[in-house]
């Protein structure tokens, strides 16, 4: 496959080309150099770098686009500017894929784009899957729906459109296990709150083996839960986690403290997503590792 990618040298996106030994890519970034070096490790012989989209006229030649480009959700206080940010760095991307797309007169057959599982707001303790179609105020839906709006109007019969609604990705060297890892090693873990908010996650091996999936599969499309069949609880997610680590788990952080030094976006992580992915497994794939203790087990005793 020839596959222009976007959010190549991310966390999901580094994973993913590491996966493919065959497919000639050809991946979007502002500093080609520095993706180089940061990508130095993987065979660099079918990987060519832009920095724009605006030398393309159409996407002719590619089979497919997997567009994760997107400012950290979670990395900033929400200020006005940030969420600003956040937003266009998905939207205006996703626009322009779009319209190359359209301009193509064999345009590629496969569209992924990502969303995330903040598109569902917090649904307490229900379990649900793809099916359920809500409409939140609050800026993690408004971010997603928004984006896999735009996504939605590539899809025609030569070209299937995928979102990726995905949920919390475990992996040592990146994402939210990475950032807790500091603190339940120093013995100062614990769950968030009352720690009964169900936190939808996936192994980065999954994540990485469901989306070659969805490539490889001509019949899917549409929206996609990309978390495990079993979401933890936040204290169930916090207790193995502290367990693996051999380290005391006594404490807890009170939701008045993250919500008063987060502010909106403390919302990641008090929303209860019991996110179920419903599509995948009805289509044939199974999951190395559907419950967080295994999934831990590996990060943690083989952490390369």
């Amino acid at each position: 496959m020839k596959i222009l990618l976007t959010g190549g040298t991310g966390f999901i996106g580094s994973e993913l080309i590491k996966s493919w030994n065959t497919h000639e890519v050809t991946l979007l970034t502002r500093d080609p150099s520095k993706a180089k070096q940061n990508l130095s490790h993987i065979n660099q012989n079918n990987i060519r770098y832009i920095q724009s989209l605006d030398n393309l006229n159409d996407l002719n030649g590619f089979t497919a686009v997997i567009n994760l480009a997107g400012e950290p959700i979670a990395d900033k206080r929400w200020t006005a500017t940030q969420k600003e940010e956040i937003c266009h760095s998905r939207w205006n991307i996703t626009e322009k894929i779009v319209s190359l797309i359209h301009a193509s007169t064999e345009p590629p057959e496969v569209f992924i784009s990502g969303s995330a599982v903040g598109y569902y707001g917090d649904q307490q303790e229900h379990p649900f899957d793809e099916s359920l179609h809500v409409y939140h105020m609050n800026f993690p839906h408004q971010v997603c729906s928004h984006w896999e709006d735009i996504a939605k109007r590539a899809q025609s019969n030569m070209t299937r459109v995928l979102l990726l609604r995905t949920g919390i990705v475990l992996g040592k060297h990146g994402g939210a296990l990475q950032k807790m890892l500091l603190p339940y090693k120093l013995g100062l873990g614990g769950p968030i709150g009352s720690g009964k908010q169900y936190m939808p996650w996936i192994h980065i091996l999954d994540m990485v083996r469901a989306i070659n999936h969805l490539l490889a599969t001509q019949h899917a499309q549409g929206e996609f839960n990309l978390c495990a069949p079993h979401p933890a609880t936040n204290k169930q997610f916090s207790q193995t986690l502290a367990k693996q680590l051999r380290r005391p788990h006594i404490l807890f952080t009170p939701k008045w403290a993250m919500s008063l030094l987060m502010g909106e976006s403390s919302c990641l992580l008090f929303d209860s997503i019991r996110a179920k992915p419903k599509k995948l497994t009805e289509m044939g794939f199974i999951f190395s590792y559907s419950r967080v203790e295994p999934a831990l087990k590996n990060l943690l005793q083989h952490p390369n």
